[in-house]
């Protein structure tokens, strides 16, 4: 029997290159995909939404986030007994029900935030079972995913990079929404090599992550990678930091796509990441939340902070009398970077990313009727300037409803109990204190 979801009456932001924005039309969801974009557009037994007074657009591509690490959300750097919180130190805490809880209730989180893709880089041990456990809860809770299978810790006792046979495993058993990818740091050792992750990853067809650090030099650690053939358009560079004219040019030359989160590398003392040296070099970076320790989860902050910081950039290089700035970032070209050219960074463009006949039907649905936006001047501006989660009315994956009117489709109470239990649990045996509604103690 055939789905079909009708989208009634919105303004709508395809942010296509086939098909237009409307200031008003509708929308016809059929079978998981957009069937039809335009005005006065009918369908049989259709589920009506009334989507007057709302702006109607691609869901926001999340291109980088460690959802496990949502069980210490807002927690910061340091515990509330002063010791420094290392993510990896938790890591090795984990039981599979633990990563099934922090997976789902960040997911979940993404979802309420309008976001209806999530790229989710596991940078646990190497354990089929923490596999399993993160790939259910992508599974349940509905939203598009990647999975980032990354390499384990060189000091960690067990394997570092998955194998032939568990790629395979999880890639038969992994939800229709959900993709692997693999992930490995931008000085990984034994790229090139036998056994090396990138060969294993072209051969299967997997896409490849590489995570960059405040500690390695960006440009000369891109200049390896170059001159081993490792950098291409099935590559995404996560954190762009130290780059130089040259680093920036061999990314661009090779295709690589770039990931920028903003909130947490500033947060995290990583920087500023370069906004306005990977648009002199045409690199759109796509956002992401990275870290929910130290960053918001949703992409208006993203966004916001995108915007502004290339935008102060140029504001400090005019007060210093240089000529011939280049353009501030519009309100369109941020909004992009949270869509479509996540979705490029993701290896989904084709997919997801824009709201255009044959795509996926990954959308959100924002209010324009709440005081903290009214009255609309600009769409696109109202998006990306004034919005936030709280306008976040409806969400569809593949043309599943995930967010009904404002109320998530899930069970919230049991994610809820499922992630305070987990939380607890693993900061006792992480020898934290973690205790809800503390404050600090003066």
């Amino acid at each position: 029997m055939t789905s079909r979801t009708l989208l009634r009456g919105g303004c709508v932001l395809t942010l296509g290159k086939k098909t237009p924005n409307f200031a008003t039309a509708d929308v016809l969801i059929e079978d998981g995909r957009i069937a039809e974009v335009g005005s006065g557009v009918r369908a049989r037994d259709a589920e009506n939404v009334d989507a007057s007074e709302t702006i109607v657009m691609p869901g926001f591509v999340d291109t980088h986030r460690h959802t496990w690490r949502s069980l210490f959300r807002n927690l910061g750097d340091a515990s509330t007994n002063g010791e420094v919180l290392d993510p990896a130190k938790l890591g090795d805490q984990l039981q599979p029900d633990d990563v099934y809880a922090a997976t789902l209730v960040g997911l979940l989180g993404a979802v309420e935030a309008g976001i209806t893709t999530v790229v989710d880089w596991s940078d646990l041990p190497v354990d089929p079972a923490l596999a399993a456990a993160a790939l259910q809860a992508h599974a349940d809770a509905g939203a598009r995913t990647v999975f980032v299978c990354g390499l384990g810790d060189a000091s960690n006792a067990g394997p570092r990079m998955p194998t032939r046979d568990v790629i395979t495993r999880m890639r038969e058993e992994v939800g229709p929404r959900t993709t692997i990818a693999l992930g490995l740091d931008l000085t990984s050792d034994g790229v090139g090599s036998d056994g090396d992750p990138v060969a294993l990853s072209r051969e299967l067809g997997l896409r490849i992550h590489v995570h960059g650090g405040s500690n390695v030099s960006g440009s000369s650690a891109i200049a390896r990678l170059a001159e081993r053939g490792v950098l291409g358009s099935d590559v995404t560079l996560v954190h762009a930091f130290g780059l130089d004219d040259a680093a920036a040019r061999a990314l661009a030359s090779s295709g690589t796509s770039v990931s920028v989160t903003p909130s947490s590398e500033m947060a995290g003392g990583l920087g500023a990441p370069p906004i306005q040296l990977l648009i002199d070099h045409d690199i759109r970076p796509a956002l992401g939340v990275d870290d929910e320790r130290v960053a918001p989860g949703d992409l208006f902050a993203q966004m916001r902070e995108t915007i502004s910081l290339q935008h102060a950039v140029l504001f400090d290089r005019k007060l210093a009398g240089k000529a011939a700035l280049p353009k501030l970032m519009s309100t369109r070209d941020v909004i992009r970077l949270a869509t479509i050219d996540g979705a490029a960074a993701a290896g989904l463009h084709t997919i997801t990313g824009s709201l255009e006949p044959g795509k996926q039907a990954d959308v959100v649905v924002l209010r324009t009727d709440r005081p903290n936006i009214y009255p609309i001047n600009d769409p696109i501006g109202a998006v990306v300037w004034g919005m936030d989660t709280s306008n976040v009315g409806w969400v569809f994956a593949a043309g599943r409803t995930l967010m009904r009117d404002g109320v998530l489709d899930a069970d919230v109470e049991r994610a809820r109990a499922l992630a305070m239990a987990a939380r607890e649990r693993v900061a006792a045996a992480g020898a934290l204190v973690v205790r809800a509604g503390a404050g600090d103690e003066r």
